[in-house]
């Protein structure tokens, strides 16, 4: 039966969840901003897509100085988006189409509009109120210099002094004061704030930055002997999602945690059975186009993910890296925050063709897939003009970062409205580049070749064929430059990264290709195929 593969309490191990960037997946109200009215407008498109669930980037009342990750309030909706009781209607709503619902928290740091935060910079210097963040006095002969040699994230140093003399850390913007774990305050909110959305109908929670919430209480100085890291995956932190695995069970809700971590053990241990149901795989999104990179990405995910039991999950992009289908088009179709620049070169048609393809390769891997707004259309990354860039990520970088605007542009729905059918009556907060409405929505559901009709079909196979989802992978003998493999069932994908056509495997039948197999059946470069024995 349709939809029985995702039935129960393990429904997580093999989701397709869908990414919403609320800001720019579509506008209700007309005023430029996408908001929660154009969500629950386009529904339809989520069902028709088959997606299993939706995660929400930070919907809550914030000054978007870090576009929604730097939260003044969590129990509310920001009104530019619409309401608490909209966003209960919009749960309710995806949950009658079979949609699930996940949204996100960002325990590391709060907005500088924060009333925990006001109330700390009102009280002074030593007071209970900044017990509750990480005040410090300067270095220096009068405390002009930052308490430690800490870079902030986005570039820079992470601490501002206040006219009183103390000096705030922030790992991120200015704006992001970041919370004291230690204080037992911080814990009790966040896990009262768990037990507020579970109650309100969501499935699970994404937990933004989830390996920098503690910090050695001595904030010493980083040098390349000192062990642990003084804020990086320090042991604490497994205490905090002990706890909030607790409040999860008790509503059956999941986590998703964003872990960027290169130690494949430290990564495992946050998902040990009473911690984090799952984490964000960024081995395989930051791998390049190569068939040796791409497997050994698979392997040691899948390494990684086995002593612990937990599922796997693969994402291609989302909202803060460069869109599949640009970088897979330039030379270097790897990723890393270090290497974004202005002007890189990248072939569109190229790179459409190997995000076609890695669509299919990772909608066939074992476990849940992540599918940010905007790739099941082919999205490119846009160049915004540079008096509109937003993100602090370029002003932080001193306008050498392009930042991640380029993969929020507002989407387009439909080709012959203003705007490309975003719902915009003026210009949409970010603008989008000339020709956006060729990868219109409505034009590409007419289009049986499109990028979204491969999308609509794979996501139908996926939940109506067996083998897909959870399970085992046997990787399949195969030459140079192939990637071939069986799952449960009968199931084989092989993606072609060589330049010669490859001869397939034997099998039944073809299920789906990424592109047209050639004269002889064979499968061309950049390819992909779904077979059924």
């Amino acid at each position: 039966m349709e939809g029985s593969r995702h039935s129960g309490d393990d429904w997580w191990r093999s989701a397709v969840i869908y990414q919403v960037y609320v800001r720019s997946f579509a506008d209700g109200d007309g005023d430029g901003t996408g908001d929660l009215a154009g969500v629950r407008a386009r529904l339809p498109h989520l069902a028709e897509l088959r997606v299993d669930a939706l995660w929400f980037t930070p919907w809550y009342v914030s000054p978007l100085a870090d576009g929604g990750y730097d939260v003044a309030d969590y129990r509310a909706i920001d009104p530019a988006f619409g309401t608490l009781a909209e966003a209960e209607k919009l749960i309710a709503e995806a949950r009658d189409l079979g949609i699930r619902t996940i949204v996100d928290i960002v325990p590391n740091h709060v907005s500088d509009q924060h009333p925990w935060f006001r109330a700390a910079l009102a009280a002074g210097p030593g007071s209970p109120e900044r017990r509750l963040f990480h005040f410090r006095p300067g270095r220096g002969a009068h405390g002009e210099l930052p308490p430690n040699n800490w870079t902030s994230e986005f570039g820079g140093v992470p601490w501002t002094r206040l006219d009183d003399g103390d000096w705030y850390l922030h790992l991120f913007a200015a704006q992001q004061p970041d919370l004291n774990w230690a204080h037992p305050a911080v814990r009790q909110e966040h896990e009262d704030v768990l037990r507020f959305w579970f109650e309100r109908g969501v499935a699970g929670v994404r937990i933004d930055s989830a390996a920098l919430l503690a910090k050695d209480p001595e904030l010493p100085d980083i040098t390349p002997d000192r062990t642990p890291h003084p804020y990086l995956d320090r042991d604490e932190l497994h205490d905090i999602y002990r706890s909030w695995r607790a409040v999860a069970d008790a509503y059956d809700g999941i986590f998703v945690g964003e872990v960027w971590l290169p130690d494949s053990e430290r990564f495992a241990r946050y998902l040990r059975p009473d911690e984090l149901h799952t984490a964000f795989n960024f081995t395989f999104l930051t791998a390049p186009w190569d068939a040796a990179s791409l497997r050994t990405a698979i392997d040691n995910t899948l390494a990684e993910h086995a002593p612990v039991g937990a599922p796997a999950t693969w994402v291609l992009c989302n909202h803060d890296v460069t869109r599949t289908v640009t970088r897979y088009g330039r030379a270097d179709t790897g990723f890393a925050f270090a290497d974004k620049v202005f002007g890189t070169p990248t072939d569109l048609r190229l790179g459409t063709r190997r995000a076609r393809a890695a669509a299919l390769l990772s909608l066939a891997l074992p476990g849940a897939v992540y599918l940010y707004q905007g790739e099941e259309l082919g999205l490119p990354e846009a160049d915004i003009p540079l008096d509109r860039i937003q993100d602090p990520m370029h002003a932080r970088s001193g306008g050498t970062d392009p930042g991640r605007d380029g993969c929020r542009v507002p989407l387009p729905w439909a080709a012959g409205e203003p705007y490309a059918g975003f719902g915009s009556v003026g210009e949409p907060w970010l603008p989008q580049p000339p020709g956006w409405s060729t990868y219109a929505a409505d034009v590409q559901a007419a289009d049986p070749g499109s990028v979204l009709s491969l999308y609509r079909e794979a996501l139908r196979l996926r939940r109506t064929e067996t083998g897909f989802g959870d399970g085992a992978l046997h990787w399949l003998p195969s030459a140079e430059g192939i990637l071939a493999f069986a799952r449960p069932t009968g199931l084989t994908c092989v993606v072609n990264l060589s330049p010669e056509p490859a001869v397939l495997p034997h099998h039944r039948e073809v299920l789906l290709a990424s592109d047209p197999l050639d004269a002889e059946g064979r499968l061309p470069q950049d390819t992909a195929v779904w077979l059924r024995d």
